[in-house]
């Protein structure tokens, strides 16, 4: 699945798309350059979901967690921070990755040895017209 974001005005309508294509599926691994997005548009599908709370890049806490609006946790991480595995594994990373609560996970890439099977590749690639494109799986 691919979700183009024309403008900032249409990454609500973007994040409903990848809400209604999410399926079952709990755990979202969000790749991309510095920059693409990644943070804005987990912002906007928290909002999607009803997410009252401030939302905010976990750069420092590394987790945040909101409430859906359905009262459901939603789990934020941002690994961007971490130098070795092992403050991973000492944050308990399965009790959220294996919760059956949605996980949103920024710079997976520094963790991906510990991702489950089947969490969902989600790439943002950021054009040169300045557009972006979410492509799903």
């Amino acid at each position: 699945m691919e979700i183009k974001i024309n403008s900032l005005e249409q990454i609500g309508d973007a994040a409903r798309e990848f809400i209604a294509q999410m399926g079952d599926r709990r755990v979202f691994a969000f790749y991309g350059k510095m920059g693409a997005g990644k943070t804005t548009f987990i912002k906007a599908i928290c909002e999607a979901l009803g997410v009252e709370d401030v939302i905010t890049s976990p750069t420092f806490a590394i987790i945040n967690e909101y409430t859906s609006g359905e009262g459901e946790s939603i789990y934020h991480f941002d690994f961007y921070r971490i130098k070795k595995l092992e403050e991973v594994y000492d944050m308990g990373y399965e009790d959220y990755f294996y919760s059956g609560c949605l996980c949103l996970i920024e710079w997976p890439e520094l963790i991906e040895e510990v991702l489950p099977e089947d969490a969902v590749k989600v790439t943002i690639e950021e054009k040169t017209d300045g557009n972006r494109v979410v492509t799903v799986g």
